[in-house]
């Protein structure tokens, strides 16, 4: 994948099982941090009526809307409950100096 990697946040900013919201060039994304801190990168509104997903319960590897409890895998971005069906973008994500970088292909 070709992009540009940018720096989102540190590592400490976002709590084990947890999301964050991040925005880049008018766009915004769901960066995450499982209890094992592996961390992933989504679009950040959800697919359905496009709420933003930071506002949403983080269960395991499951992002829960906050509008109308529609799910996502964030390690994948598979739609997982209704009223959701289409799945969300993921992005590459590596931490490096203890700073979250999210690749972005804008």
């Amino acid at each position: 994948m070709t992009g540009n990697w940018i720096d989102a946040c540190a590592a400490g900013d976002i709590e084990n099982e947890d999301v964050i919201r991040f925005d880049h060039e008018g766009l915004t994304f769901a960066i995450y941090r499982t209890k094992d801190d592996l961390y992933f990168a989504t679009a950040g509104l959800c697919t359905h009526e496009a709420v933003h997903l930071s506002s949403g319960l983080v269960m395991g590897t499951i992002i829960e809307c906050p509008k109308h409890n529609g799910r996502f895998d964030f390690t994948s971005g598979k739609a997982k409950g209704a009223p959701v069906c289409v799945d969300l973008r993921t992005f590459p994500v590596k931490v490096e100096d203890d700073r979250v970088y999210v690749q972005i292909d804008v």
